[in-house]
């Protein structure tokens, strides 16, 4: 099976608990049901998101997430072919950004726009070293 991984990042439109909450419920069903794992980092100004899976219905949840209008500005930061996924346990791990790597001012000055790839992969690595020192979900 060919596994593909896309990472992007996009700001929250409305941004509370509830919303939150929908995201992740609604990422987790349609998740279990595609067949794809990730990750999500969140805050109130950004998050970060890893979806990984089968190309084509990882392609077909990132088409799903850019027309959600619970946030805007959706950027793909990082997409291409992997050997083994990283996050296989969680439907969508929720990072409420303690692994978070920048403060809320570098997202204002625009640290997130200048990172590159492996400066967001590395964000994902992070938390999943962090996941693996942790018992399972």
């Amino acid at each position: 099976m060919d596994l593909k991984q896309i990472i992007y990042s996009s700001q929250p439109f409305g941004y509370d608990n509830a919303i939150l909450s929908g995201i992740l419920l609604d990422a987790r069903r349609c998740n279990n049901r595609d067949g794809i794992t990730g990750a999500l980092v969140c805050r109130h100004d950004v998050f970060l998101q890893l979806l990984e899976g089968p190309a084509d219905v990882v392609d077909a949840a990132f088409g799903r997430i850019a027309r959600d209008d619970r946030h805007v500005n959706i950027t793909q930061r990082a997409s291409g072919p992997i050997d083994a996924r990283m996050f296989g346990n969680w439907d969508m791990l929720h990072d409420p950004a303690k692994s978070w790597l920048w403060s809320i001012e570098d997202i204002a000055n625009g640290t997130l726009d200048r990172a590159s790839a492996a400066d967001v992969q590395a964000v994902f690595a992070t938390l999943q070293a962090k996941v693996n020192a942790t018992p399972d979900p």
